[in-house]
C-alpha cells in the first residue's frame, strides 16, 4: 500500500493571508466557496481547501487581494507567493502521466576497459496520452511544482526494475532522488518486493543517487544507502566531480561506484584542467574502494586517455545511445 506522497491524490491547499485588506476578504471568500458547495476550514488566517476550491478562490479573489501579502502551500510543504498558484494548476497534466504510468525505460550501455557491456543505465522516457514524447526537463519541474516528486520517483524506479528483468546478467543502474524517500523501510519496500517478484538478483541492481536534488542531510542519505546495502543492492554516486567531493564524505558513504560528471570527461584528452579533475577523482575513488566510472564519452581519444589512467567503466554516446532494448551483443562498438 502506498502512502499519500507516492499516490496521486487530490492536492490540499493552505492559503495564508496577511494585512488588513486581505484579512477582510477572508469571510467573503469563505462564504463564496461554501455557496459553491466546497468544504473550507479556517485556522489562524489560513484557509484550507481542495484544488478545485483553490482554483475558485483565486478566480474570485485575485483582483481583490494584496498579492504580496498572500501565500499558499500544497500538502503542507513550504509556503510560497500566491502568484505561483496558477503555475501549479497549469502543471496538472503531470498527474495523468504518473497515474497511467506513461513511462518506459531506455537502456544505455556501460562498458569495461575491453568495451564489453558491464551494465546499463535505465533512463526514464515519458509520453502523453497521444504518444507524444515529454522530455525530462519538463517532467521533473512539473512534478516538483505539484509536490509529485515522491510519486514520480517511485513510478520511475518501479518501471526500471521491471525493465531490468530483461537483462542477461548485466547490472542495471537505476536513478533515484534521495529527498523523495523519507523512510527507506517504508518507501522502498515495494521496489524491493518487485525485484524479488520479477526474479531480479539484488546484486544486479545499482541504485544511483541523482545529484540534481541536493542532499543536505548526510545522515539520511547514509540511512537510505545502508538500507539498500543490507538488502543486497549496490549504489552509485552521480556527478561526483560536482558534489560529495571531500574524502571524508566519500569515506562515510562508501559508494560501490562513483561517476565522474560528463563536463569533466568530454575533451579530457586535450584539456589539462579536466585531466587534473579526472585524476583527483580517480584517486578519491581508489581511496574509498569505489569503482570509477566516466560518463559522457564521445570520442576514442577521451576513452583511451581515461583508460590509461586507470578508469574501469565508461558510458557515453561513443558506446551507445539510450535505446528501447538492450543491445544484442555483449560488446559496444
Amino acid at each position: 500500500m502506498n502512502c499519500n506522497n507516492c499516490s496521486v491524490q487530490t492536492l490540499t491547499f493552505d492559503i495564508r493571508l496577511s494585512g488588513e485588506l486581505n484579512q477582510s476578504i477572508i469571510p467573503i471568500a469563505i462564504d463564496h466557496l461554501e455557496r459553491q458547495g466546497l468544504e473550507v476550514t479556517l485556522k489562524d488566517s489560513r484557509i484550507r481547501m481542495c484544488e478545485f476550491g483553490a482554483r475558485e478562490f483565486l478566480s474570485f479573489c485575485e483582483d481583490l487581494l494584496e498579492m504580496e501579502a498572500a501565500e499558499f502551500r500544497i500538502n503542507q510543504e513550504r509556503y510560497q507567493p500566491i502568484a505561483g498558484m496558477s503555475h501549479v494548476f497549469d502543471m496538472e497534466w503531470i498527474d495523468e502521466v504518473i497515474q497511467n504510468e506513461r513511462i518506459v525505460s531506455h537502456f544505455q550501455p556501460i562498458v569495461d576497459q575491453d568495451r564489453n557491456i558491464f551494465a546499463y543505465e535505465m533512463l526514464a522516457r515519458f509520453h502523453d496520452a497521444d504518444g507524444q514524447v515529454i522530455y525530462p526537463n519538463a517532467i521533473f519541474p512539473a512534478a516538483k511544482s505539484r509536490g509529485r516528486l515522491y510519486a514520480l520517483d517511485r513510478v520511475c524506479r518501479m518501471t526500471a526494475v521491471r525493465a531490468a528483468s530483461r537483462l542477461s546478467g548485466e547490472k542495471a543502474f537505476i536513478n533515484f532522488i534521495p529527498t523523495s524517500i523519507y523512510s527507506p523501510e517504508f518507501c522502498l519496500r515495494s521496489t524491493i518486493d518487485l525485484a524479488h517478484q520479477t526474479g531480479v538478483d539484488p546484486n544486479q541492481l545499482v541504485f544511483e543517487v541523482v545529484e540534481s536534488e541536493k542532499v543536505d542531510d548526510l545522515e539520511h542519505l547514509k540511512h537510505i544507502l545502508g538500507y539498500y546495502k543490507s538488502r543486497g543492492f549496490q549504489y552509485a554516486l552521480d556527478d561526483v566531480g560536482e558534489g560529495y567531493s571531500t574524502a571524508e564524505v566519500l569515506g562515510e558513504l562508501k559508494p560501490h561506484f562513483m561517476k565522474l560528471d560528463m563536463k569533466y570527461v568530454d575533451g579530457v584528452a586535450g584539456d589539462t584542467a579536466k585531466q587534473a579533475v579526472a585524476t583527483s577523482f580517480l584517486e578519491k575513488a581508489q581511496a574509498v574502494g569505489s569503482t570509477p566510472l566516466a560518463e559522457g564519452i564521445e570520442s576514442e581519444e577521451d576513452f583511451l586517455w581515461l583508460k590509461a589512467q586507470g578508469y574501469e567503466l565508461f558510458q557515453g554516446y561513443y558506446f551507445g545511445k539510450p535505446a528501447a532494448a538492450p543491445l544484442a551483443a555483449k560488446t559496444a562498438s
